[in-house]
Parts: C-alpha cells; sequence; structure tokens
C-alpha cells in the first residue's frame, strides 16, 4: 500500500509517517521503480503501537526503546514495567507544573480587577514589575525545578 493508504490505516498522517521514518522509528520504505513509498501489513501494525505510545505521551526516544522491546521476544517485562513507570512519574510531574501554573494564572486573575483602569497585574506578574509577584514565582520555580529533572530523567 501507499503511504496515504498506511496513512489511513494506522490513523498516522503521511507526513508524521515520513517523520518517523527520518528518526529511525519506522524503517525505510520499499520504493516503486517510480520512487513512491510502499508498506505492508507488518509496517501498518508498527504504526499503530507508535501511535499508541505517542498518545500515551511517550518520547520518540522512549518509543524507540519500546518499539525494540516489542520485537524482541526474550525481552523482560520488567524492563518495559520500569519505562512505563517512569512515564507516570513524569506525567505526575508534569501535571503537577500544570497545577502550579493554574493556582498562579488564578491568583493573578483574581488580583485583576478587569475594568477599565490600565493597571493590570497580570501583565506586570508577566513583565516581572508587580508588587506582588511571590505566588509566580515561587510557583514557576518549583515548575521549572520538575521540568528539569523530568528532562534528564
Amino acid at each position: 500500500m501507499n503511504i496515504g493508504q498506511a496513512a489511513d490505516a494506522s490513523g498516522v498522517s503521511a507526513k508524521m509517517i515520513r517523520h518517523y521514518e527520518q528518526v529511525g522509528l519506522l524503517p525505510a520504505a520499499r520504493r516503486t521503480e517510480s520512487g513512491y513509498r510502499q508498506y505492508g501489513d507488518n509496517e501498518v501494525h508498527t504504526l499503530r503501537f507508535i501511535r499508541q505510545a505517542r498518545d500515551l505521551g511517550f518520547s520518540i526516544a522512549e518509543i524507540s526503546e519500546l518499539l525494540g522491546l516489542w520485537q524482541n521476544r526474550r525481552r523482560s517485562s520488567r524492563v518495559v514495567k520500569g519505562l512505563a513507570q517512569a512515564h507516570i512519574q513524569a506525567l505526575e510531574a508534569k501535571a503537577q507544573e500544570l497545577l502550579a501554573m493554574k493556582a498562579t494564572l488564578e491568583h493573578l486573575v483574581h488580583c485583576c480587577h478587569g475594568d477599565d483602569r490600565p493597571d493590570c497585574p497580570i501583565l506586570d506578574t508577566l513583565a516581572g514589575s508587580a508588587a506582588d509577584p511571590e505566588p509566580m514565582q515561587l510557583n514557576t520555580a518549583e515548575a521549572k525545578g520538575r521540568r528539569q529533572k523530568t528532562q534528564f530523567q
């Protein structure tokens, strides 16, 4: 099948199929004499695997590792479980970061009069000139620490 048919069958866009080939998640497709990519059931199955992993938020590097484990029948499920547990921890950190951002924005919205006056604590805080920037600095510092921690895990 051609790339459009593989995209329809897998739920992955043609653009992303080319990207996955480029980054090595999917082997380079066979080509017709005229240069068109050709895919079989195995490639579509792999694309579905990739799509499911992306839907769960796994990174390209994590998906590459998961693909290797999936294709290795002698794998240890302990390794797969460990990857999934590490991903859960990263998702939890992201969720906490989002909650911190939400709390900061709620605080700023509460402090903003939302009237015709030009004074706006939201803009002042974003510009770093708020009279009470404490909540934003505290929450974003915590979030930044979490971001850095999860990036290097």
